[in-house]
């Protein structure tokens, strides 16, 4: 795996991964960036939900569960001196489809988090993760936007 990343202008940089894609990063007015790119910290954060979100859609299709949608929301808690790690991270997942087996969902969530999502573990090591999830049956989403279960762990 490889990446590189560029210096543009001012605080603004592209990030470019070896599998060809861009994405443009800068800094914010403070630190003399012109807000016209996500942050690195933020990017870390993406990588975090994107990782474990492929991770659980791919568990769950594999057991055979009708996954139409996965959502996951990641927000984090920052140390308040430099370096400003991560301290706390919550991952909340809302997973919609038909007849969702909410074990299933919990179950996938669990391997991600203690097995596959490397993300998720190599920040692990330094701010404590918690989960918690919803699943959505299509039906209800489509017509009311109900919830059918949901849980919560911490890790």
């Amino acid at each position: 795996m490889k990446a590189r990343v560029k210096l543009v202008d001012g605080m603004m940089f592209v990030g470019e991964s070896g599998s060809g894609h861009a994405v443009v990063m800068d800094g914010a007015p403070e630190y003399g960036g012109r807000n016209l790119g996500i942050r690195p910290m933020e990017m870390l954060l993406i990588g975090l939900g994107g990782c474990t979100a492929f991770d659980v859609v791919q568990i769950l299709r594999k057991g055979r569960e009708q996954v139409l949608d996965c959502e996951v929301e990641v927000t984090a808690e920052r140390a308040e001196m430099d370096p400003k790690v991560f301290t706390a991270i919550h991952i909340d997942y809302r997973v919609t489809g038909h007849n969702l087996t909410p074990a299933k969902v919990e179950r996938a969530i669990e391997l991600s988090k203690e097995k596959y999502c490397s993300a998720s573990i190599m920040l692990g090591a330094v701010a404590k993760i918690t989960h918690s999830w919803t699943a959505v049956e299509a039906s209800e989403a489509i017509d009311d936007g109900s919830a059918s279960r949901s849980g919560r762990a911490q890790s």
